[in-house]
């Protein structure tokens, strides 16, 4: 089961584990680097990550 997130600018900088995943089961936390249409996969679990596309209007 692949696990994918699509997280917005207002979200970064994102890490792996994400804040509310179960801590006793984690593993050591990972900043992941993200680009508009590149994924970044955390080298640990393999969780894929993607940044959302810009709302206009968040654009100012």
């Amino acid at each position: 089961m692949e696990r994918r997130y699509t997280v917005s600018k207002k979200d970064l900088p994102v890490s792996c584990p994400l804040p509310w995943t179960v801590r006793w089961n984690s593993h050591p936390r990972v900043y992941l680097p993200l680009q508009p249409g590149i994924d970044a996969t955390c080298p640990y679990c393999g969780a894929v990550f993607s940044l959302a596309p810009a709302d206009p209007a968040d654009q100012g």
